[in-house]
């Protein structure tokens, strides 16, 4: 990957590459979930720490192949004090497109088939590098997987390719793990050597066919890792429109795995939903919007805005070009107009911030209305401080609201005000100087100028029409 970012900490979709992996186990509803770590491991133990605090983690401190990283996790579930029976599932942190339901299968399949290990397989259309399985002709159990370059022409036309899963028996598994040997070129223990040792000793070995070759598919740099996240965010497309939501261009629209939009809704083009947005029945979002962490209500209508860990009640309206910051709440019916930022800000059904606002650490309540071109001076340079304004409020334009202040409810501001006192409930407050009108000026600091010349043709056509 070139990048001081550990591989399978890479994002996709919303999570990294090692947290779909983990995801999709999951689902399978393990007795232990282990995460064999070598390589940066600090920021893997760290990363697991936080998206699944109950997987444990074995150290591996030297690489020395698949079948030695096995063999660690293994060591760690017996220092835990569990019991090696039943199924191990072997998976790789860099698939991130494996799903559940492929793993349930391919542990379904081996179970039935009473097999000693399952292989989770795909056919593919360009089979160059990947190692082959070859199968008895007669029962369909595969006999070796063969690597590109010890592959003869005929088994290089084979296009059913090992993808490095497995389904184990537990306790075969670590019999066979004892008799791998590092006679190789690269000095190392292989997993694979485990189906000939399984094989040799009578034990069945059987393979499962991924339906979608995608499935496994490993991320070794940004190219591939381009290439799954698109395929990941057709899938859920897939899923989100089959569930009801429309999208409108699929093609300019992206959604993070773990996204919510229930039926009903319509995500215009050029958007991107992440984290853990959610999207209730009726809204619409977009275009040329961002949403992360942010809750839509029902009804509510957002057009060319950005918003993080925000959220819009039902039927409120934000944008178009507006910013919502963390902490923003908008109540029913709600509006955060044009060129209009907020940020921990708690604003009351039915009121309306429609145009050129900023509104910082606030608290607005019910049917209130805040003129264009307000602030809420919420900064004194160390600390932040509170504004309230209450409810059935009209605040003039251009308002500056100086906290922490408190505008009582049913009150009024002028235009252009500096409010720094508290306004009681029902007052009109005026905070600014008075207008003076020096007439003349103009023609004496700016003689010839084009404002003189305007100024001088206004008197005079002035003066004719009280002649006239």
């Amino acid at each position: 990957m070139k990048s001081a970012t550990p591989k399978v900490l890479h994002p996709i979709c919303g999570r990294s590459l090692l947290g779909h992996v983990v995801a999709a186990s999951r689902e399978l509803d393990p007795e232990q979930l282990v995460v064999v770590v070598g390589h940066g491991r600090e920021q893997v133990v760290e990363h697991l720490s936080a998206a699944d605090p109950a997987a444990l983690t074995a150290v591996q401190q030297e690489q020395n192949g698949t079948g030695h990283a096995v063999r660690v996790g293994l060591d760690e579930l017996s220092a835990q004090g569990a019991v090696l029976d039943g199924t191990v599932v072997v998976t790789y942190g860099d698939t991130p497109l494996l799903t559940a339901g492929t793993l349930a299968t391919l542990v379904a399949a081996h179970r039935t088939d009473g097999n000693a290990v399952t292989v989770l397989t795909a056919k593919v259309p360009d089979p160059t590098g990947y190692g082959r399985i070859v199968r008895d002709l007669t029962d369909g159990q595969v006999t070796a997987i063969v690597e590109q370059k010890d592959a003869s022409p005929d088994q290089l036309t084979i296009s059913e390719i090992n993808s490095g899963v497995y389904a184990y028996d537990a306790a075969l598994l670590a019999e066979a793990l004892t008799k791998i040997t590092t006679d190789n070129s690269q000095a190392e223990e292989y997993l694979t050597d485990t189906l000939a040792i399984l094989r040799e000793a009578g034990h069945r070995v059987g393979a499962y066919t991924a339906a979608d070759h995608r499935e496994i598919a490993g991320v070794n740099n940004r190219v591939q890792l381009a290439e799954a996240r698109r395929v990941l965010n057709d899938r859920l497309l897939h899923r989100a429109m089959l569930d009801g939501a429309t999208i409108v261009d699929p093609g300019s629209t992206w959604l993070d795995a773990d996204v919510v939009l229930e039926p009903d809704t319509v995500i215009h083009p050029n958007t991107q939903l992440l984290g853990r947005t959610t999207v209730a029945t009726g809204a619409e979002v977009g275009p040329n919007c961002t949403l992360t962490d942010t809750a839509v209500g029902a009804g509510a209508r957002i057009s060319n805005a950005v918003a993080q860990e925000a959220e819009v009640g039902p039927e409120a309206n934000v944008g178009p070009y507006a910013y919502l910051r963390p902490g923003a709440k908008l109540g029913r019916g709600a509006k955060a107009g044009t060129y209009v930022e907020m940020k921990n800000a708690s604003i009351g059904d039915g009121t309306k911030v429609p145009h050129l606002s900023y509104v910082g650490d606030a608290t607005i309540g019910e049917h209130t209305n805040i003129g264009a071109a307000s602030v809420f001076v919420n900064y004194d340079g160390e600390a932040k401080h509170h504004t309230t304004i209450g409810s059935y409020c009209k605040t003039g334009s251009d308002n500056m609201f100086v906290a922490p202040v408190v505008v009582g409810d049913g009150a009024y501001t002028a235009a252009g005000s500096v409010i720094t006192k508290d306004v009681p409930a029902g007052s009109l407050a005026v905070a600014r100087g008075q207008q003076r009108n020096i007439e003349g000026w103009v023609a004496r600091k700016r003689p010839g100028s084009a404002a003189a010349q305007a100024a001088e043709r206004a008197e005079s056509a002035g003066s004719d029409a009280s002649n006239g």
